[in-house]
Formats: structure tokens, sequence, C-alpha cells
């Protein structure tokens, strides 16, 4: 996977992958969360997460009070502790990594605490679950950091082109 490529065509293609959006928001959300499901079935068929894990090197998940209390339980550390070493408060107030790429990204692009790792981190992507109206704005997002969710839209914008 050449990231450097991936993240000048994910750039170029925002402003009509914003487009493809704004058209899917118009769905009904039944409709909508089947699309993406079968999207997101097609794409990880055909999809190695292992060869990109952009997603790890560039970005960070949330994390929920019961993935630092797993989490510090498996380095044996108070949560305080954990939270000390790891993460920090966002502008939202929310727990995040305090670098990227993520501390428990392997050399290999296999995550160290994979069994433990956080909820956000599980759900990545996110195209495949229920209620894709709610986060239309963050999967648009997650087309600069996943090629998988880049490829998705560039399929969703050719269907409404037909």
């Amino acid at each position: 996977m050449d990231l450097e490529n991936f993240k000048n065509q994910a750039k170029a293609d925002f402003v009509t992958h914003k487009r493809t959006k704004d058209r899917l928001r118009k769905l009904k959300p039944k409709a909508l969360d089947e699309m993406f499901s079968d999207a997101h079935e097609e794409k990880f068929s055909k999809i190695d997460c292992l060869t990109c894990a952009n997603c790890c090197k560039t970005t960070s998940p949330i994390f929920i009070q019961t993935d630092i209390d797993r989490l510090a339980k498996v380095f044996r550390m108070k949560s305080s502790a954990f939270i000390d070493e790891y993460l920090y408060r966002d502008e939202d107030g929310d727990f995040v990594l305090q670098s990227s790429p993520c501390p428990f990204l392997n050399e290999d692009n296999t995550c160290f605490v994979y069994e433990e790792r956080p909820k956000a981190c599980r759900e990545y992507p996110h195209t495949n679950r229920k209620n894709m109206h709610g986060i239309l704005n963050l999967t648009l997002t997650n087309t600069q950091v996943c090629p998988a969710v880049h490829e998705i839209f560039q399929d969703f914008g050719k269907d409404f082109r037909k």
C-alpha cells in the first residue's frame, strides 16, 4: 500500500466524496445501512488491513473508561498511570493517544494489544453498523484515513452517476 499516494488521492477526491455524502444523506436509513453493510463486506473481503494500518499510524481512537481499565490491567498499571503514560484529553474532552503512530502498533502492522484493543478500534472504520446517517460526517473524514472507505465512496459516487 502506497500511503503517500493514497493520501494525495484522498485529498483530491474529498470534494467529490462530500457531494456523495450529501446524496447518501437523502437515502432512507435502512437502505443506507444496507448499502454500507454490503459495501463493507465486499471491500474487506479483498483488503487486508495489515498491509496498510494507516488508521493506527495517523489517528487515535477515543478511549472510554472501560478501554482504559482493560488496557491498564494488561500492562499491570493503575488506570491513572495508563492515562498519564499514553493518553490526554482532546478539545472535546475525550481521552486519545498522546502520539501517533499508536504505541501498540508493531512493525508488521499487527497490534500488540489486539485482543484488548479499544472499542473504537474494534468498530473501525464504522462502515458496517446501524444508523449510518448519524455518522456520515465521520465516515467522510475516514475516506482520508482508510483506503477501504475511500473505495466505498468512489463506488457510491459511480452509482450516483448512473
